[in-house]
């Protein structure tokens, strides 16, 4: 699928990953909506980048609320051919933590956000693309989810959101063997560390040093280059099934 024909809807598409996944899919001719619990932000940004995007406040994990969405963002494209998962949270917090046990609603919470609200949109997305008619490249629809390097290599206080990731990773495959009867490919990326919104809140020399952990570049990853990777997703129609890691080869130490 050329990057110029997709009908996209980002979860999380307001800042971070899913900014910049918006910015170049518009950039690059295409067509995107922003599903975000930030108002400001997402009209802020769909206003900038005028009539091709478009602004849906949406809870990712609230039925009701991303069917409208999809129906508002699909009678507006004309169809749903894309949709890339960023919408998550990142709360840490100990088992056996100085403030006592790991609260269960904090752990409920993130696996809400991260792994049901990110199969909610698969799956209602998914009956709008098995809709499309078929692309050149043979194809009705194109899913990237985005899980982390922490599904693999959780760092102590990361038991919620690992586990969440691990669930994105662990559900992509089966996802995309189902709907590769409906031409809808299915992948995840797993970024390592990248300078999103929750680290604009340390000072540079606290960036530096997490950026100096990365192999090569060391440096954190910047959106762009996440955006870049959906791009080839998108294009490359033999990429299916697959977690792709985008990380600078770190391995996270425990702590």
């Amino acid at each position: 699928m050329r990057i110029s024909e997709c009908r996209a809807v980002i979860t999380g598409g307001a800042s971070g990953l899913g900014e910049a996944t918006v910015r170049n899919i518009i950039n690059k001719g295409g067509n995107a909506a922003i599903f975000d619990m930030d108002e400001k932000k997402g009209r802020c940004l769909a206003d900038e980048l005028g009539e091709r995007a478009l602004f849906l406040k949406t809870d990712v994990t609230n039925e009701e609320d991303v069917q409208k969405a999809l129906d508002r963002a699909a009678e507006a494209f004309g169809m749903i051919n894309a949709l890339v998962n960023c919408a998550g949270i990142a709360p840490a917090s100990k088992l056996l933590g100085k403030k006592g046990v790991h609260n269960l609603g904090l752990f409920s919470r993130v696996i809400s956000v991260n792994l049901i609200g990110t199969f909610n949109v698969i799956r209602l997305a998914a009956v709008k693309m098995a809709q499309n008619s078929l692309n050149e490249a043979g194809e009705r629809g194109v899913i990237i989810n985005t899980a982390s390097v922490a599904a693999f290599e959780g760092q102590i206080g990361q038991a919620a959101y690992s586990a969440s990731k691990g669930g994105v990773v662990s559900m992509t495959l089966p996802i995309a063997r189902e709907l590769a009867s409906s031409a809808i490919r299915v992948m995840a990326i797993a970024p390592g560390l990248f300078h999103t919104p929750m680290f604009d809140s340390l000072p540079e020399q606290a960036r530096d040093t997490l950026g100096s952990m990365v192999p090569f570049p060391q440096r954190l990853g910047s959106p762009e280059e996440y955006a870049k990777l959906t791009e080839s997703i998108f294009e490359n129609s033999m990429l299916n099934g697959e977690t792709i890691r985008l990380d600078g080869a770190i391995r996270m130490q425990p702590k």
